[in-house]
């Protein structure tokens, strides 16, 4: 096979507090956390990995959370030495941590750039006070803002990000918001619209009619002027939320939206491993932390599933992640992994509509703008009417 290339997730679970939108699998834990307990856990599940994924190089860490920056630097360092002494390295490795930026947090930047990260994203989320309260920051915009500007001193790459699409929020509102972050970025920009999640707080408000989100015309609003702004400042979109100057994309999400081979350790970390003969196998890990810490401590990892990923189920996974990005999915790839021929006369009714495009070879398809506004329609269709 010659696709051997690997990335590396490493989940970190904790938080100083939830914020109300998140679904992620973070903790608080008041009463402190060992770790160097945490670390060596992570480390003894990295191990098991290697022995799962021979002959991979690795190409992309990413340490993502929870919040990886509560991690001290040290710890950060020993999971990058263990993934360096287990795995060859790309010369040209990714390291990325995603950090918020409080001043304690962005007081460990330097200790970060030297345990090995190359790339760090910080999650500034809002430049308006209110909202940023509203939406459970620690920080203040002052306070956000110098802690991305000593990360853009300290580190090769960095993203600044942003939600949008926030309760209250005009689409004037954002652009202003907008163009006053474009001022501040250093090469690659996250920009989110907010959904409301299942089980966390935002949608117990919503539920209640407590909460309330911009219209769908105002956010759609939003989105365009997002992609329009962005464009302009030499960023444009290379997958639905995320904008960068050319060589300046995040290298491990990429490897997520074109479906390859990623190994995450730590509690709640998913994987996808590829055999020699292209199967796939989907791994998920424990959610708790304390319990995946008891079973990693006696097994050497905290796997709770562990099944194959089947050729049709596989190529809309594929589907689903690859039509996020400007440079969408092969055709071939899917009637591949799916078994099945793609029916071209029903992609047909999608490029009429405008919602997608061939690419210039007419080996794959992407989404236009407007279909990326109704993403998830979109690849409904491909999966359920042109697969047969």
């Amino acid at each position: 096979m010659s696709q051997r290339n690997l990335g590396i997730y490493v989940h970190w679970p904790f938080c100083k507090a939830k914020c109300p939108y998140c679904d992620f699998n973070s903790h608080v834990r008041h009463q402190g956390v060992d770790p160097e307990q945490f670390g060596d856990a992570l480390s003894a599940e990295l191990a098991w990995f290697q022995g799962q994924t021979p002959g991979r190089t690795v190409t992309s860490v990413f340490f993502g959370g929870g919040t990886p920056s509560l991690m001290p630097p040290a710890i950060v360092g020993q999971v990058i030495d263990q993934v360096a002494g287990l795995w060859p390295v790309a010369d040209d490795v990714e390291i990325t941590l995603e950090s918020n930026p409080t001043s304690a947090e962005a007081a460990n930047f330097a200790g970060y750039r030297t345990a090995g990260v190359n790339r760090v994203s910080v999650g500034i989320q809002a430049l308006d006070e209110a909202d940023l309260k509203y939406l459970g920051r620690q920080h203040t915009v002052e306070e956000g803002l110098t802690a991305f500007q000593m990360a853009a001193r300290t580190f090769p790459r960095t993203s600044f990000d942003l939600i949008y699409a926030r309760p209250g929020q005009t689409p004037d509102q954002w652009k202003a918001e907008l163009e006053r972050a474009l001022a501040e970025q250093a090469g690659h920009m996250s920009l989110y619209q907010l959904t409301i999640e299942p089980e966390t707080a935002f949608f117990r408000l919503h539920e209640a009619g407590q909460l309330v989100t911009p219209h769908e015309d105002h956010a759609a609003h939003m989105y365009e002027i997002t992609q329009e702004l962005t464009s302009a400042a030499g960023l444009p979109a290379y997958e639905v939320s995320n904008h960068a100057r050319p060589g300046h994309e995040c290298r491990h999400n990429m490897l997520y939206w074109t479906y390859g081979e990623y190994a995450g350790v730590g509690p709640g970390a998913h994987s996808r491993l590829i055999g020699d003969d292209g199967s796939r196998r989907a791994l998920a890990i424990e959610k708790h932390p304390e319990t995946w810490l008891q079973k990693v401590s006696a097994g050497r990892n905290g796997i709770v599933e562990n099944s194959h990923v089947a050729g049709e189920d596989a190529a809309h996974e594929c589907l689903l992640m690859g039509m996020r990005t400007t440079q969408g999915v092969s055709l071939k790839r899917l009637e591949q992994m799916s078994g099945k021929r793609i029916d071209r006369s029903q992609l047909d009714h999608l490029v009429s509509d405008g919602l997608v495009c061939l690419t210039d070879d007419e080996a794959g398809i992407v989404a236009t703008a407007a279909g990326r506004q109704v993403l998830n329609s979109v690849i409904e269709y491909i999966a359920t009417k042109t697969m047969r």
